[in-house]
């Protein structure tokens, strides 16, 4: 089970983003979803061959790695697990960004509890803390990953960072926004595919959101300017119904073909949305096309 290359890792294209597991928890969660829903998907998407699952424990408060836990049970050599330490939270539930060592070695061992396995294929550490050096962070985790509990480090967040003994590098990646970019020497993946919903067509400016959702109350969804995002949109889906693309198809292959990242990550929310999977990649589509897309949504077209 031990690799020292990521290169050796047979990695999907395509990675299930877990948010959606998080159901009723809370934290950063997209609305309600149950036990045995969840169960299906996690497999659904393993039967369409992606093989990789990324998690977090502020994603339903712990909700969504308990729930993956269960669904790979008896899969979990299938499966290559993604989850990151450095987003803890108060009794209270009030989010706490701190990648304070041992709190961030405690948010590993609670992880492995949740998710019901040994090892974490990939842990991250989520987000930048000015408080500590990155190298004070990785001493535990280092020595975690000597004891078979971590298999490779990475970090989320952080831009095209660059540090010994970090093969993953995670960010932001899609026609609104990039903050990562194709490394040779790094698996690049993209988060954000979809922007929370705005390039699949599934959030419109009258959208109303459960209260399990994240973008029902959180600030930085109110301050995201969402609305402008979605009225920009709507070039962008006239140009690619002139092209008949879907738009999920353009939004994944921006990242994947276009921007050449190592993978892209989709927050499935149900079996449906894995249909998508099978024409994927059945048709060309041109670097002039991606471009124009880039151009609609940035509001440069002329």
């Amino acid at each position: 089970m031990q690799f020292s290359n990521f290169k050796d890792l047979k990695i999907s294209k395509i990675g299930f983003g877990c948010a959606g597991l998080s159901g009723s928890g809370g934290g950063y969660g997209f609305g309600e979803i149950s036990d045995s829903e969840a169960n299906s998907l996690v497999h659904r998407a393993l039967d369409r061959e992606i093989n990789l699952f990324d998690n977090a424990p502020i994603y339903g408060f712990g909700e969504a790695e308990r729930r993956l836990g269960l669904a790979l049970k008896n899969k979990r050599h299938d499966a290559l697990i993604v989850s990151k330490c450095g987003v803890n939270w108060h009794e209270n539930k009030r989010v706490d960004m701190n990648n304070d060592p041992d709190k961030c070695l405690d948010q590993l061992h609670s992880s492995l509890k949740r998710l019901k396995t040994d090892y974490i294929d990939i842990y991250m550490v989520h987000w930048p803390d000015s408080k500590y050096e990155l190298e004070e962070t990785f001493k535990p985790l280092l020595k975690a990953k000597q004891d078979g509990k971590i298999r490779f480090l990475g970090l989320s967040n952080f831009g095209n960072f660059d540090i010994d003994g970090i093969d993953f590098l995670q960010g932001e990646s899609n026609l609104f926004q990039s903050t990562i970019d194709s490394q040779e020497n790094k698996f690049t993946q993209a988060w954000g595919t979809l922007d929370k919903g705005i390039l699949s067509g599934s959030v419109k400016v009258d959208s109303v959101f459960e209260n399990s959702d994240c973008r029902k109350k959180s600030p930085w969804w109110k301050k995201s300017n969402w609305k402008e995002k979605v009225q920009k949109s709507t070039a962008l889906f006239n140009f690619l119904k002139s092209r008949e693309i879907n738009p999920i198809e353009f939004a994944i292959r921006y990242n994947t073909d276009y921007r050449s990242l190592s993978q892209t990550l989709c927050g499935f929310k149900n079996i449906s949305h894995l249909e998508i999977l099978d024409t994927l990649w059945s048709r060309e589509i041109s670097d002039s096309d991606f471009k124009e897309g880039h151009k609609l949504v940035q509001g440069e077209h002329e």
